[in-house]
């Protein structure tokens, strides 16, 4: 497991987050600090989350969260709405730590997040990734998003993924539905990195255009947009090279590296 310092957070709303914290590796001690906010059955002990959390550790401090219902976290998931008091607690205990600059690098649901986190949520951060969001709540254009809202929408779903580790609230889906991904968009004032896989099977590629043309017409003119060739989804599909150039975005963007140009920097 990728080393690091454990500990337990308390939300806003009086929910106990696990949480892991590993220094910067060969950076500044304390420049930038990398949030990662998983995806929909994830937390950070997951090989494929630790995957993540090294890779980006080459270009910072990094914290893992597991959101609620989810891991050893407590409470139950609302897949997606009240998970931003999880990670302003990440971002709270980032602050804490002495870190200058934070940026959440969400995954799918965790991309979600940190879009509503950084326009609604209590932390301020310095910049945003969301990687493999939708833009949208209750899409169902895709057949693995039908089965998620039968996992989430039904007794017999969500007692399925109790047993696979992930509690879910027995009114499954948050109503009324909170703030869309979408909107959020439209109102963050940091940079805003979009990223998203041209073979994506969750959510298509309509979903990172939306939530980059909101985030445009918004008057975001730090925005932008990565369409990754022969990306799927998420932390399972994503791969070391395009977690290099977003960790080079987010120092560049900071302004903590002068210098240099990932090399995935432009695509589309």
């Amino acid at each position: 497991m990728y080393p690091g310092e454990e500990s337990t957070l308390v939300t806003s709303d009086g929910v106990t987050i696990s949480a892991n914290h590993v220094p910067a590796l060969g950076r500044g001690a304390r420049d930038l600090c990398l949030v990662v906010a998983h995806g929909f059955t994830n937390g950070w002990r997951l090989p494929r989350v630790q995957r993540v959390m090294h890779r980006l550790g080459q270009f910072g401090g990094v914290i893992g969260l597991d959101f609620r219902g989810h891991g050893k976290s407590a409470g139950e998931s609302t897949v997606g709405e009240r998970e931003i008091h999880d990670l302003d607690a990440g971002v709270h205990w980032a602050r804490d730590l002495g870190y200058r600059c934070v940026v959440p690098v969400g995954f799918s649901m965790g991309g979600s997040v940190v879009l509503r986190q950084a326009a609604i949520g209590r932390e301020t951060v310095d910049a945003v990734v969301s990687v493999s969001a939708p833009a949208f709540w209750y899409y169902r254009g895709t057949r693995s998003m039908r089965i998620l809202h039968l996992a989430v929408g039904t007794r017999a779903g969500r007692a399925v993924m109790r047993a696979r580790g992930v509690r879910i609230g027995a009114d499954g889906w948050p109503n009324p539905l909170p703030m869309e991904p979408v909107a959020a968009a439209s109102i963050i004032d940091v940079p805003l990195l979009i990223v998203h896989g041209h073979i994506d099977h969750y959510f298509p590629i309509e979903h990172p255009k939306a939530l980059h043309r909101a985030a445009v017409s918004g008057g975001n003119t730090q925005a932008q947009m990565w369409l990754v060739d022969g990306f799927a989804h998420a932390e399972s599909g994503i791969d070391d090279s395009t977690l290099d150039d977003i960790g080079g975005w987010i120092r560049l963007t900071c302004g903590l590296d002068r210098v240099g140009t990932p090399a995935g920097w432009g695509r589309s």
